[in-house]
């Protein structure tokens, strides 16, 4: 099977489930890759803690920050279904400067991200990775800026009307009056520019050691598994990744690391057409057609795509 039928059959799945994404799978050893619509800017959601541990850590190794540092966080008292961690706190606790970069990559904890975020503020953060020649990547805002949106102020029985919103608002250009969600506003970035921040920290040369070894633990440690892990997931391979997830968008970068020591970094950046919270169904399909991409350009024989 050709790449262009591989990547016709990716579309007729997408189409078919709802969707409409981005997606990239590389090999870090030799740099071959397999993509669709890899350079077409998503909003990042979630996505943008990577970037921001990256600023976190470089900092601490340059001896700017300390990891030790104890962070006075207030209770969260967020309600909203799906949230994670410092979020859903009732009382006051004090958590290290380092603990608060686990709970933010592994928990995907946004007050946590938020807390690092005022240490190192959103335009330090691009600053860094301006400095790393990262490319791609808009940071502009914090994690609260990002979460406050329409469907925060609607009951949980109306929760799809806020997604209708996200989904029928767009324009043609990527813009969206939902601030969230318009590439130009929000933090954004596309699949090549995630999976150049990915072989950054696997293959790292302008990235510290350091704080390479420690964004690809932290990532390793994700438990949010829900989304492209079972498809990655094995006793002879390693998943670490990310997921970001914002009304109809559903994110996720990582890096499958083979027994046999090849490495592949993958990214999948999806926008659902269908006005609904849940969608398994359309998560079992971006994990499906990623693992495809990464199956054909792992060994070359054509995937199987039922």
């Amino acid at each position: 099977m050709s790449v262009s039928a591989v990547l016709r059959n990716a579309r007729e799945l997408l189409e078919e489930a709802g969707l409409h994404g981005a997606f990239l799978v590389r090999n870090l050893d030799t740099g071959d890759e397999i993509g669709l619509d890899a350079d077409v800017p998503f909003p990042a959601a979630s996505l943008v803690k990577v970037p921001l541990a990256v600023a976190v850590l470089e900092r601490v190794a340059r001896g700017e920050l300390d990891p030790a540092t104890p962070v006075d966080i207030a209770p969260g008292l967020v309600t909203t279904p799906g949230t994670t961690g410092l979020s859903r706190f009732r009382h006051p606790a004090r958590i290290a400067l380092d603990d608060l970069l686990y709970l933010s990559i592994a928990v995907s904890d946004g007050i946590a991200a938020d807390a690092l975020f005022d240490r190192t503020p959103p335009a330090a953060v691009a600053a860094e990775l301006r400095r790393l020649r990262i490319e791609g990547i808009a940071i502009r805002h914090r994690i609260s800026d990002l979460t406050d949106t329409p469907r925060e102020r609607l009951r949980p029985d109306e929760a799809h009307l806020a997604q209708a919103l996200a989904i029928g608002a767009a324009t043609a250009g990527s813009g969206h009056p939902v601030a969230q969600l318009d590439v130009t506003r929000a933090n954004a970035g596309s699949a090549r520019a995630f999976v150049d921040l990915l072989h950054a920290l696997w293959r790292p040369t302008a990235i510290g050691e350091t704080t390479a070894a420690r964004v690809r633990d932290l990532m390793a440690d994700n438990v949010l598994r829900h989304r492209l892990a079972p498809d990655f997931t094995s006793d002879t391979t390693r998943w670490s990744s990310k997921t970001g997830t914002l009304l109809h968008l559903r994110h996720e970068v990582g890096v499958v690391d083979h027994a046999d020591g090849q490495s592949y970094a993958v990214a999948a950046l999806t926008a659902s057409r269908v006005p609904a919270v849940a969608q398994p169904g359309s998560e079992a399909t971006m994990a499906h057609v990623a693992r495809v991409l990464h199956g054909y350009l792992r060994t070359g024989a054509p995937p199987w795509w039922g």
